[in-house]
C-alpha cells in the first residue's frame, strides 16, 4: 500500500478544497486558498483535496476554475495572469497558495492534487516528486495524470493516483458485466477511484461496485458529500472515503462510527 494511505485509518476525510465555514465564507474566504487549507488542517483533516492551474509565469497554484471569475470577479483565465497579480487577487480571499508552498507549510498534510490543466502537469509533477509519499495525484483526463506522474520520476515513491474518466467508464462497464477481471483490468494502473455516487442517470457507487474495487486492491472515495446522513450511508457501504466542503462535520461523523 502506498504511505500516502498510511496516515489515516478509513474511512477518510477529505477536505474538498481545504474548509471554508460559512462564517468564513461571508467573511470573504475563498476555497483553495491559504486560510481554507489552513482550517482543514486545524480541524484535523489528514487529507486536502485541491485543484492545480499554471499562471502565466510558469507557477503552479492551487485553484480550481479555468478562469478567475467566480473567485474573484476578474474575468481572465489563471493563465492569463502572473503569480504577483494573482496573488494580489486572492490577498483578501484568504491568500493564494502555491503547490510548492502547500506541500512545504503543511509537512502533516497529506495532499490530493487534481491536475486541471494540461500545461500544469509536468511542473505539478516535478514538484510533487519530493513529497510523492504524502500525495495523491489525479486528473479527469488520464493521459494528463500519466503525465504527471511521469513527471514526479521513478525514485523509490511514486506519488499515489486515481482514475481519470476513461478508467471510470471502464470500471463502471466492468461492474455492469459483473466481470472481475475485467475490472481489474480496468483498475491496474491506479491506487483509488475518487467518484461522484451517480454520474447523471448512471450509478457508479454501490455495494457491488465497492466490493468489486476492493477485490481489485483499489479504493473508493465518494465525492462531493455533504449531508452526514449520505456520510453516515455511504461509510456504512463500506467507501474508503469522504470527500467533502464539510470536513469538520465528516470527522465527527467517521468518528461516531
Amino acid at each position: 500500500m502506498h504511505p500516502w494511505f498510511d496516515a489515516s485509518p478509513t474511512p477518510r476525510v477529505l477536505a474538498h478544497r481545504g474548509l471554508v465555514r460559512a462564517a468564513d465564507a461571508d467573511a470573504g474566504v475563498a476555497e483553495n486558498s491559504f486560510a481554507a487549507v489552513t482550517a482543514a488542517h486545524a480541524a484535523g483533516a489528514v487529507y486536502v483535496e485541491s485543484d492545480c492551474h499554471l499562471t502565466a509565469d510558469g507557477e503552479v497554484v492551487l485553484f480550481h476554475d479555468t478562469d478567475l471569475r467566480r473567485v474573484t470577479g476578474d474575468p481572465r483565465t489563471v493563465e492569463q495572469v502572473s503569480l504577483r497579480d494573482l496573488d494580489d487577487l486572492m490577498s483578501a480571499r484568504g491568500g493564494l497558495v502555491t503547490l510548492r508552498q502547500a506541500l512545504e507549510a503543511f509537512p502533516d498534510v497529506c495532499f490530493n492534487i487534481d491536475v486541471k490543466a494540461a500545461r500544469a502537469a509536468v511542473p505539478a509533477g516535478r514538484i510533487i516528486a519530493p513529497h510523492a509519499e504524502r500525495v495523491l495525484v489525479t486528473s479527469f483526463d488520464d493521459r494528463r495524470r500519466l503525465v504527471a506522474l511521469e513527471a514526479a520520476g521513478s525514485g523509490a515513491t511514486r506519488p499515489a493516483t486515481s482514475a481519470g474518466s476513461r478508467t471510470v467508464a471502464r470500471f463502471v462497464a466492468a461492474v455492469a458485466a459483473r466481470s472481475r477481471s475485467l475490472v481489474g483490468r480496468a483498475l491496474a494502473d491506479v491506487d483509488a477511484l475518487q467518484v461522484p455516487e451517480r454520474q447523471g442517470p448512471v450509478r457508479i457507487v454501490s455495494p457491488r461496485s465497492i466490493e468489486l474495487a476492493h477485490a481489485a486492491g483499489v479504493e473508493v472515495h465518494v465525492w462531493t458529500v455533504n449531508a452526514p446522513e449520505d456520510m453516515s450511508r455511504l461509510t456504512g457501504w463500506g467507501v474508503d472515503g469522504i470527500v467533502t466542503d464539510a470536513a469538520d462535520v465528516a470527522l465527527a461523523v467517521v468518528g461516531d462510527r
